[in-house]
Protein backbone atom coordinates (compact mmCIF):
# COMPACT_ATOMS: atom_id res chain seq x y z
CA UNK A 1 0.00 0.00 0.00
CA UNK A 2 3.60 2.25 0.55
CA UNK A 3 3.69 2.38 -2.87
CA UNK A 4 0.35 3.18 -3.65
CA UNK A 5 0.43 6.01 -1.70
CA UNK A 6 3.74 7.35 -3.70
CA UNK A 7 2.04 6.81 -6.73
CA UNK A 8 -1.25 8.70 -5.75
CA UNK A 9 1.51 11.66 -4.26
CA UNK A 10 3.72 11.98 -7.21
CA UNK A 11 0.84 12.02 -9.80
CA UNK A 12 -1.45 14.32 -7.78
CA UNK A 13 1.59 16.58 -7.05
CA UNK A 14 2.43 16.77 -10.71
CA UNK A 15 -1.52 17.60 -11.56
CA UNK A 16 -1.43 20.68 -8.73
CA UNK A 17 1.43 21.61 -10.67
CA UNK A 18 0.50 21.33 -14.28
CA UNK A 19 -2.91 22.34 -13.74
CA UNK A 20 -2.17 25.75 -12.12
CA UNK A 21 0.45 26.57 -15.05
CA UNK A 22 -2.11 26.23 -17.46
CA UNK A 23 -4.73 28.34 -15.73
CA UNK A 24 -2.12 30.82 -16.27
CA UNK A 25 -0.69 30.01 -19.91
CA UNK A 26 -2.06 28.00 -22.85
CA UNK A 27 0.16 24.98 -23.56
CA UNK A 28 -0.41 23.95 -27.51
CA UNK A 29 -0.57 20.11 -27.83
CA UNK A 30 3.04 19.32 -28.72
CA UNK A 31 4.96 22.03 -27.34
CA UNK A 32 8.35 21.28 -26.57
CA UNK A 33 7.97 17.66 -27.95
CA UNK A 34 10.38 17.02 -30.64
CA UNK A 35 8.83 13.99 -32.27
CA UNK A 36 5.20 14.97 -32.05
CA UNK A 37 3.79 15.58 -35.40
CA UNK A 38 -0.27 15.63 -36.39
CA UNK A 39 -0.14 12.46 -38.04
CA UNK A 40 1.39 10.21 -35.68
CA UNK A 41 0.43 11.76 -32.20
CA UNK A 42 -2.43 14.67 -32.78
CA UNK A 43 -5.97 13.93 -31.89
CA UNK A 44 -6.87 15.14 -35.32
CA UNK A 45 -4.75 12.30 -36.15
CA UNK A 46 -6.90 9.38 -38.55
CA UNK A 47 -6.39 6.41 -37.83
CA UNK A 48 -3.74 4.65 -39.88
CA UNK A 49 -4.35 1.06 -39.79
CA UNK A 50 -1.52 0.08 -42.17
CA UNK A 51 1.30 1.71 -39.48
CA UNK A 52 -0.24 0.10 -36.26
CA UNK A 53 -1.77 -2.71 -37.52
CA UNK A 54 0.37 -3.93 -40.13
CA UNK A 55 -0.17 -7.28 -41.50
CA UNK A 56 2.75 -8.31 -43.36
CA UNK A 57 5.08 -8.27 -40.45
CA UNK A 58 5.58 -7.88 -36.83
CA UNK A 59 6.63 -4.49 -35.56
CA UNK A 60 8.55 -3.78 -32.35
CA UNK A 61 7.53 -1.35 -29.68
CA UNK A 62 9.63 0.01 -26.68
CA UNK A 63 8.75 1.26 -22.95
CA UNK A 64 10.87 3.20 -20.98
CA UNK A 65 9.37 3.43 -17.18
CA UNK A 66 10.94 4.69 -14.69
CA UNK A 67 12.07 2.56 -11.97
CA UNK A 68 9.74 4.35 -9.33
CA UNK A 69 6.67 3.79 -11.35
CA UNK A 70 8.09 -0.14 -11.96
CA UNK A 71 7.67 -0.75 -8.84
CA UNK A 72 4.34 1.16 -8.22
CA UNK A 73 3.20 -0.42 -10.80
CA UNK A 74 4.17 -3.89 -9.74
CA UNK A 75 3.34 -2.94 -5.87
CA UNK A 76 -0.19 -2.37 -6.87
CA UNK A 77 -0.84 -5.94 -8.93
CA UNK A 78 0.50 -7.53 -6.17
CA UNK A 79 -1.74 -5.91 -3.49
CA UNK A 80 -4.65 -7.25 -6.15
CA UNK A 81 -3.59 -11.03 -6.72
CA UNK A 82 -1.06 -11.24 -4.31
CA UNK A 83 2.70 -12.44 -3.13
CA UNK A 84 4.40 -15.01 -4.68
CA UNK A 85 7.79 -15.82 -6.22
CA UNK A 86 9.56 -13.61 -8.36
CA UNK A 87 12.84 -13.55 -11.18
CA UNK A 88 14.47 -10.26 -12.02
CA UNK A 89 12.54 -6.89 -12.76
CA UNK A 90 8.95 -9.62 -13.15
CA UNK A 91 6.24 -8.21 -10.41
CA UNK A 92 6.29 -10.85 -8.18
CA UNK A 93 3.66 -13.26 -7.98
CA UNK A 94 3.80 -17.52 -7.81
CA UNK A 95 1.71 -20.64 -6.38
CA UNK A 96 -0.27 -19.50 -3.23
CA UNK A 97 -0.28 -16.12 -3.97
CA UNK A 98 -3.65 -14.24 -4.80
CA UNK A 99 -6.76 -16.40 -6.39
CA UNK A 100 -9.56 -16.28 -9.02
CA UNK A 101 -10.10 -12.65 -10.64
CA UNK A 102 -10.41 -9.25 -8.75
CA UNK A 103 -12.74 -6.39 -9.83
CA UNK A 104 -10.51 -4.01 -8.58
CA UNK A 105 -8.80 -2.21 -11.79
CA UNK A 106 -4.81 -2.04 -11.92
CA UNK A 107 -3.25 1.83 -11.55
CA UNK A 108 -1.68 3.59 -14.69
CA UNK A 109 1.82 4.82 -14.39
CA UNK A 110 3.47 7.06 -17.24
CA UNK A 111 5.93 5.27 -19.79
CA UNK A 112 7.66 6.68 -22.54
CA UNK A 113 6.42 4.72 -26.19
CA UNK A 114 9.35 3.83 -28.93
CA UNK A 115 8.26 2.96 -32.47
CA UNK A 116 9.82 3.60 -35.26
CA UNK A 117 12.65 5.82 -34.01
CA UNK A 118 9.39 8.57 -32.57
CA UNK A 119 8.77 8.98 -29.26
CA UNK A 120 5.48 9.02 -27.40
CA UNK A 121 5.04 11.06 -24.16
CA UNK A 122 4.18 9.84 -20.51
CA UNK A 123 1.89 7.45 -21.85
CA UNK A 124 -0.74 5.63 -19.45
CA UNK A 125 0.25 2.18 -18.96
CA UNK A 126 -1.52 -0.80 -17.01
CA UNK A 127 -1.95 -4.27 -16.38
CA UNK A 128 -5.73 -5.82 -17.65
CA UNK A 129 -7.28 -8.89 -18.36
CA UNK A 130 -8.87 -11.64 -15.92
CA UNK A 131 -7.24 -15.25 -15.93
CA UNK A 132 -4.53 -14.34 -18.24
CA UNK A 133 -3.52 -11.70 -15.67
CA UNK A 134 -4.35 -13.93 -12.48
CA UNK A 135 -2.43 -16.83 -13.58
CA UNK A 136 0.05 -15.83 -15.62
CA UNK A 137 0.97 -13.08 -12.40
CA UNK A 138 0.76 -16.08 -9.83
CA UNK A 139 2.94 -18.31 -12.01
CA UNK A 140 5.65 -15.74 -11.98
CA UNK A 141 5.50 -14.99 -15.20
CA UNK A 142 6.55 -11.69 -16.64
CA UNK A 143 4.89 -11.82 -20.05
CA UNK A 144 1.62 -10.27 -18.51
CA UNK A 145 -1.18 -8.36 -20.95
CA UNK A 146 -1.23 -4.51 -20.84
CA UNK A 147 -3.76 -1.62 -21.44
CA UNK A 148 -2.22 1.68 -22.74
CA UNK A 149 -3.97 5.09 -23.38
CA UNK A 150 -2.40 7.76 -24.81
CA UNK A 151 -3.88 10.63 -23.49
CA UNK A 152 -4.01 9.60 -19.80
CA UNK A 153 -1.83 12.15 -18.14
CA UNK A 154 -3.16 15.26 -20.57
CA UNK A 155 -4.23 17.26 -17.36
CA UNK A 156 -1.04 16.80 -15.65
CA UNK A 157 0.90 17.04 -18.88
CA UNK A 158 -1.45 19.41 -21.62
CA UNK A 159 0.96 19.47 -24.05
CA UNK A 160 0.52 16.08 -24.57
CA UNK A 161 -3.35 16.69 -24.99
CA UNK A 162 -5.39 14.44 -27.08
CA UNK A 163 -2.22 12.36 -28.00
CA UNK A 164 -3.25 9.39 -30.04
CA UNK A 165 -0.45 6.69 -31.62
CA UNK A 166 -1.26 7.50 -35.29
CA UNK A 167 -4.94 8.34 -34.35
CA UNK A 168 -5.50 5.42 -32.09
CA UNK A 169 -5.90 6.69 -28.32
CA UNK A 170 -6.25 2.99 -26.58
CA UNK A 171 -5.04 -0.69 -27.51
CA UNK A 172 -4.96 -3.69 -25.38
CA UNK A 173 -1.32 -5.93 -25.86
CA UNK A 174 -2.53 -9.43 -25.12
CA UNK A 175 0.25 -11.42 -23.91
CA UNK A 176 -1.07 -14.69 -25.63
CA UNK A 177 -1.74 -16.77 -22.52
CA UNK A 178 -1.90 -20.23 -22.40
CA UNK A 179 -1.49 -20.33 -26.66
CA UNK A 180 1.50 -22.13 -27.77
CA UNK A 181 0.36 -21.17 -31.62
CA UNK A 182 0.19 -17.46 -30.99
CA UNK A 183 -2.91 -17.26 -33.24
CA UNK A 184 -5.79 -17.35 -31.29
CA UNK A 185 -6.50 -14.07 -30.46
CA UNK A 186 -5.39 -13.00 -34.20
CA UNK A 187 -7.30 -15.65 -36.55
CA UNK A 188 -10.77 -15.81 -34.59
CA UNK A 189 -11.16 -11.31 -34.93
CA UNK A 190 -9.75 -11.83 -38.35
CA UNK A 191 -12.25 -14.66 -39.07
CA UNK A 192 -15.43 -12.18 -37.71
CA UNK A 193 -14.75 -9.63 -39.41
CA UNK A 194 -14.00 -11.73 -43.07
CA UNK A 195 -17.54 -12.79 -42.03
CA UNK A 196 -19.31 -9.97 -41.74
CA UNK A 197 -19.19 -9.41 -37.85
CA UNK A 198 -18.07 -6.60 -36.68
CA UNK A 199 -14.21 -7.43 -34.40
CA UNK A 200 -11.66 -5.06 -33.58
CA UNK A 201 -8.32 -5.02 -35.90
CA UNK A 202 -5.07 -7.17 -34.36
CA UNK A 203 -1.55 -7.18 -35.16
CA UNK A 204 1.83 -8.74 -33.77
CA UNK A 205 4.20 -6.69 -32.08
CA UNK A 206 7.47 -7.54 -30.23
CA UNK A 207 7.65 -5.83 -26.82
CA UNK A 208 10.63 -4.75 -24.85
CA UNK A 209 10.32 -2.75 -21.68
CA UNK A 210 13.52 -0.69 -19.63
CA UNK A 211 11.88 -0.54 -16.16
CA UNK A 212 15.29 0.70 -14.80
CA UNK A 213 17.84 -2.35 -16.01
CA UNK A 214 17.81 -1.51 -19.98
CA UNK A 215 15.36 -3.03 -22.44
CA UNK A 216 13.97 -6.59 -21.64
CA UNK A 217 12.28 -9.01 -24.42
CA UNK A 218 8.58 -8.85 -23.23
CA UNK A 219 7.72 -11.68 -25.92
CA UNK A 220 5.64 -11.88 -28.83
CA UNK A 221 2.14 -9.69 -28.11
CA UNK A 222 -1.19 -9.31 -29.90
CA UNK A 223 -2.05 -5.75 -30.06
CA UNK A 224 -5.91 -5.36 -30.20
CA UNK A 225 -7.83 -2.27 -31.16
CA UNK A 226 -9.86 -0.80 -28.73
CA UNK A 227 -14.05 -1.22 -29.54
CA UNK A 228 -14.72 2.04 -28.36
CA UNK A 229 -11.90 3.77 -29.42
CA UNK A 230 -12.00 3.59 -32.89
CA UNK A 231 -13.50 0.31 -34.36
CA UNK A 232 -17.29 1.54 -34.20
CA UNK A 233 -16.23 4.00 -36.51
CA UNK A 234 -14.65 2.09 -38.41
CA UNK A 235 -16.73 -1.21 -38.82
CA UNK A 236 -20.07 0.40 -38.15
CA UNK A 237 -19.77 4.43 -39.82
CA UNK A 238 -20.26 5.86 -36.31
CA UNK A 239 -19.55 6.03 -33.08
CA UNK A 240 -22.37 8.06 -31.04
CA UNK A 241 -24.40 4.86 -29.82
CA UNK A 242 -23.89 3.69 -26.76
CA UNK A 243 -21.73 1.26 -26.17
CA UNK A 244 -22.03 -1.47 -23.47
CA UNK A 245 -19.29 -3.78 -21.92
CA UNK A 246 -21.30 -6.67 -20.07
CA UNK A 247 -19.14 -8.46 -17.64
CA UNK A 248 -20.79 -10.23 -14.17
CA UNK A 249 -24.16 -12.42 -13.62
CA UNK A 250 -26.50 -9.90 -14.94
CA UNK A 251 -24.42 -10.26 -18.29
CA UNK A 252 -26.07 -13.77 -18.81
CA UNK A 253 -29.31 -12.11 -19.43
CA UNK A 254 -31.54 -14.33 -17.53
CA UNK A 255 -34.42 -13.60 -15.37
CA UNK A 256 -32.41 -14.68 -12.33
CA UNK A 257 -29.46 -12.12 -12.47
CA UNK A 258 -30.36 -9.64 -14.57
CA UNK A 259 -29.26 -6.12 -13.49
CA UNK A 260 -28.12 -3.21 -15.59
CA UNK A 261 -25.50 -2.60 -13.26
CA UNK A 262 -23.32 -5.16 -15.14
CA UNK A 263 -23.88 -3.04 -18.44
CA UNK A 264 -20.81 -0.99 -17.94
CA UNK A 265 -21.09 2.26 -20.50
CA UNK A 266 -17.90 2.83 -22.57
CA UNK A 267 -19.55 5.83 -24.85
CA UNK A 268 -22.19 8.42 -23.65
CA UNK A 269 -21.53 7.63 -19.50
CA UNK A 270 -22.85 10.50 -18.56
CA UNK A 271 -25.83 9.74 -19.55
CA UNK A 272 -28.05 7.36 -17.25
CA UNK A 273 -30.56 5.83 -19.61
CA UNK A 274 -29.94 2.37 -20.16
CA UNK A 275 -33.39 1.84 -21.96
CA UNK A 276 -32.21 -0.12 -24.97
CA UNK A 277 -30.79 -2.51 -23.13
CA UNK A 278 -34.30 -3.21 -20.49
CA UNK A 279 -35.93 -3.12 -24.13
CA UNK A 280 -33.76 -6.01 -25.25
CA UNK A 281 -34.72 -7.86 -22.20
CA UNK A 282 -38.16 -7.11 -22.30
CA UNK A 283 -38.22 -8.21 -25.83
CA UNK A 284 -36.27 -11.47 -24.73
CA UNK A 285 -38.53 -12.48 -22.13
CA UNK A 286 -41.91 -11.58 -23.83
CA UNK A 287 -44.32 -14.03 -23.07
CA UNK A 288 -44.96 -13.91 -26.86
CA UNK A 289 -41.87 -16.57 -27.13
CA UNK A 290 -43.82 -19.36 -26.28
CA UNK A 291 -48.15 -17.78 -27.57
CA UNK A 292 -47.17 -15.81 -30.71
CA UNK A 293 -43.78 -16.65 -32.43
CA UNK A 294 -44.42 -13.90 -35.52
CA UNK A 295 -45.28 -11.59 -32.81
CA UNK A 296 -41.91 -12.34 -30.55
CA UNK A 297 -39.53 -12.26 -33.71
CA UNK A 298 -41.07 -8.95 -35.00
CA UNK A 299 -40.80 -7.22 -31.30
CA UNK A 300 -37.36 -9.01 -30.28
CA UNK A 301 -35.73 -7.78 -34.17
CA UNK A 302 -37.19 -4.57 -33.48
CA UNK A 303 -34.45 -3.88 -30.98
CA UNK A 304 -31.68 -6.49 -31.55
CA UNK A 305 -29.78 -7.33 -34.44
CA UNK A 306 -30.63 -10.73 -34.15
CA UNK A 307 -29.72 -11.72 -37.81
CA UNK A 308 -25.72 -10.68 -36.76
CA UNK A 309 -25.96 -12.45 -33.45
CA UNK A 310 -26.74 -15.58 -35.59
CA UNK A 311 -23.79 -15.17 -37.68
CA UNK A 312 -21.74 -14.67 -34.58
CA UNK A 313 -23.16 -17.69 -32.98
CA UNK A 314 -22.33 -19.44 -36.02
CA UNK A 315 -18.57 -18.30 -36.11
CA UNK A 316 -18.51 -18.47 -32.37
CA UNK A 317 -19.80 -22.27 -32.58
CA UNK A 318 -17.94 -23.76 -34.82
CA UNK A 319 -13.90 -21.97 -34.20
CA UNK A 320 -14.96 -23.59 -30.57
CA UNK A 321 -14.65 -20.47 -28.46
CA UNK A 322 -16.05 -20.96 -24.79
CA UNK A 323 -14.68 -18.13 -23.01
CA UNK A 324 -17.97 -15.80 -23.90
CA UNK A 325 -21.50 -15.74 -23.75
CA UNK A 326 -22.60 -19.34 -23.03
CA UNK A 327 -20.34 -19.95 -20.64
CA UNK A 328 -18.92 -17.07 -19.37
CA UNK A 329 -20.27 -13.93 -18.61
CA UNK A 330 -18.21 -11.85 -20.40
CA UNK A 331 -15.83 -11.11 -23.22
CA UNK A 332 -18.39 -9.14 -25.77
CA UNK A 333 -19.48 -5.76 -26.40
CA UNK A 334 -22.99 -4.43 -27.45
CA UNK A 335 -23.47 -1.48 -29.54
CA UNK A 336 -26.85 0.16 -30.00
CA UNK A 337 -26.15 1.18 -33.53
CA UNK A 338 -27.72 4.52 -34.40
CA UNK A 339 -28.20 3.67 -38.35
CA UNK A 340 -29.90 0.81 -37.21
CA UNK A 341 -31.53 1.37 -33.71
CA UNK A 342 -30.53 -2.14 -32.65
CA UNK A 343 -28.21 -3.14 -30.21
CA UNK A 344 -25.22 -5.41 -32.30
CA UNK A 345 -23.11 -8.17 -30.99
CA UNK A 346 -19.50 -7.52 -31.04
CA UNK A 347 -16.79 -10.23 -29.81
CA UNK A 348 -13.98 -9.48 -27.49
CA UNK A 349 -10.87 -11.29 -26.18
CA UNK A 350 -10.94 -14.64 -28.01
CA UNK A 351 -7.70 -16.13 -26.59
CA UNK A 352 -9.51 -19.33 -25.68
CA UNK A 353 -10.20 -19.91 -29.47
CA UNK A 354 -9.73 -23.26 -31.05
CA UNK A 355 -10.08 -25.58 -28.27
CA UNK A 356 -12.56 -27.51 -26.39
CA UNK A 357 -12.15 -25.37 -23.56
CA UNK A 358 -13.12 -25.06 -19.89
CA UNK A 359 -16.02 -24.16 -17.48
CA UNK A 360 -18.57 -27.62 -19.27
CA UNK A 361 -16.27 -27.37 -22.64
CA UNK A 362 -16.93 -25.54 -25.91
CA UNK A 363 -20.92 -25.06 -27.47
CA UNK A 364 -21.82 -27.99 -29.46
CA UNK A 365 -23.42 -27.42 -32.99
CA UNK A 366 -27.13 -28.37 -31.82
CA UNK A 367 -26.56 -26.17 -28.59
CA UNK A 368 -28.45 -28.91 -26.68
CA UNK A 369 -25.99 -27.93 -23.71
CA UNK A 370 -27.03 -24.47 -23.25
CA UNK A 371 -29.02 -24.18 -20.27
CA UNK A 372 -32.16 -22.35 -21.50
CA UNK A 373 -33.02 -20.56 -17.94
CA UNK A 374 -29.22 -19.90 -17.73
CA UNK A 375 -28.33 -18.77 -21.34
CA UNK A 376 -31.80 -17.53 -22.84
CA UNK A 377 -30.25 -15.13 -24.97
CA UNK A 378 -28.66 -18.11 -27.50
CA UNK A 379 -31.29 -21.04 -25.87
CA UNK A 380 -34.61 -19.11 -27.15
CA UNK A 381 -33.67 -18.05 -30.16
CA UNK A 382 -32.12 -20.80 -31.42
CA UNK A 383 -35.08 -22.99 -30.42
CA UNK A 384 -37.19 -20.79 -33.01
CA UNK A 385 -37.07 -22.72 -36.05
CA UNK A 386 -36.22 -19.80 -38.74
CA UNK A 387 -33.55 -18.76 -36.27
CA UNK A 388 -32.26 -22.03 -36.17
CA UNK A 389 -32.61 -22.44 -39.92
CA UNK A 390 -30.59 -19.00 -40.45
CA UNK A 391 -27.89 -20.37 -38.16
CA UNK A 392 -27.83 -23.30 -39.71
CA UNK A 393 -27.15 -21.78 -43.29
CA UNK A 394 -24.63 -19.48 -41.50
CA UNK A 395 -22.55 -22.49 -40.29
CA UNK A 396 -22.53 -24.14 -43.96
CA UNK A 397 -21.43 -20.96 -45.67
CA UNK A 398 -19.21 -20.43 -43.09
CA UNK A 399 -17.38 -23.38 -43.63
CA UNK A 400 -17.29 -23.42 -47.12
CA UNK A 401 -16.07 -19.78 -47.57
CA UNK A 402 -13.96 -18.23 -44.44
CA UNK A 403 -13.16 -21.38 -42.72
CA UNK A 404 -12.68 -23.39 -45.66
CA UNK A 405 -10.06 -25.94 -44.63
CA UNK A 406 -7.18 -25.45 -47.48
CA UNK A 407 -7.59 -21.88 -47.03
CA UNK A 408 -7.08 -21.76 -43.55
CA UNK A 409 -3.69 -23.91 -43.68
CA UNK A 410 -2.06 -21.24 -45.88
CA UNK A 411 -3.86 -18.75 -43.46
CA UNK A 412 -2.24 -20.26 -40.60
CA UNK A 413 1.58 -20.89 -42.04
CA UNK A 414 1.49 -17.51 -43.77
CA UNK A 415 1.35 -15.84 -39.81
CA UNK A 416 4.52 -18.87 -38.72
CA UNK A 417 5.98 -17.16 -41.39
CA UNK A 418 5.64 -14.10 -40.03
CA UNK A 419 6.10 -14.32 -36.43
CA UNK A 420 8.44 -17.68 -36.22
CA UNK A 421 11.59 -15.46 -35.54
CA UNK A 422 9.40 -13.51 -32.80
CA UNK A 423 8.49 -16.34 -31.04
CA UNK A 424 12.09 -18.26 -31.21
CA UNK A 425 13.57 -14.69 -29.49
CA UNK A 426 11.37 -15.84 -26.39
CA UNK A 427 13.36 -16.36 -23.34
CA UNK A 428 12.14 -18.38 -19.86
CA UNK A 429 10.60 -15.87 -17.38
CA UNK A 430 8.63 -14.54 -20.41
CA UNK A 431 7.07 -16.94 -22.39
CA UNK A 432 4.45 -19.49 -21.89
CA UNK A 433 6.15 -22.13 -24.67
CA UNK A 434 7.06 -24.83 -22.04
CA UNK A 435 9.30 -26.57 -24.94
CA UNK A 436 11.50 -26.16 -27.92
CA UNK A 437 8.38 -28.06 -30.46
CA UNK A 438 5.60 -26.26 -28.79
CA UNK A 439 5.41 -23.44 -30.99
CA UNK A 440 5.68 -25.95 -34.29
CA UNK A 441 3.50 -28.70 -32.78
CA UNK A 442 0.57 -25.84 -31.70
CA UNK A 443 0.60 -24.84 -35.65
CA UNK A 444 -0.16 -28.39 -36.43
CA UNK A 445 -2.38 -28.72 -33.96
CA UNK A 446 -4.33 -25.56 -34.87
CA UNK A 447 -4.21 -26.75 -38.85
CA UNK A 448 -5.72 -29.67 -37.60
CA UNK A 449 -8.57 -28.53 -35.62
CA UNK A 450 -9.99 -26.85 -38.89
CA UNK A 451 -10.34 -29.95 -40.35
CA UNK A 452 -11.61 -31.20 -37.17
CA UNK A 453 -14.25 -29.29 -36.87
CA UNK A 454 -15.42 -28.92 -40.63
CA UNK A 455 -16.19 -32.64 -40.89
CA UNK A 456 -17.95 -32.14 -37.56
CA UNK A 457 -20.01 -29.23 -38.75
CA UNK A 458 -21.01 -31.05 -41.97
CA UNK A 459 -22.10 -34.03 -40.28
CA UNK A 460 -24.14 -31.70 -37.86
CA UNK A 461 -25.63 -30.28 -41.00
CA UNK A 462 -25.95 -33.27 -42.72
Amino acid sequence: MKNKFQAFVIIVGLSIVFSSCYKETFVAAGTGLSDWSSASHSALAIPDYDVVFDQTKVNRVDLVIDARYWAILSSNINDIYGSGTSGGGRPAGGPGGGGGFSEETPIYVPCSWFFNGKEWYNVGIRYKGNSSLSSGYQSGNGKLPFRVKFDYYEDEFPEITGQTFYGFTDLSLSSNYDDPSFMREKVATDLFREFGVPAPQTAYYQLYIDYGEGPVYFGLYTFVEVVFDTMLEKQFGNNTGNCYKPDGNGAAWSTSNFSLADFEKKTNETNSDWSDIQAVYDALHAPSRTADTSLYKANLEAVFDVDLFLKYLAVNTTIQNWDTYGRMTHNYYLYNNPSTNLISWIPWDNNEAFQDGKMGGSLSFELDDVVEKDWPLIAYIANIPSYRAQYNAYIQDFINTTFEPNKMQTQYNGLKTIIQASVNKEVSGYTYLKGANDFDNAVTEIINHTSTRYTAADLYLN
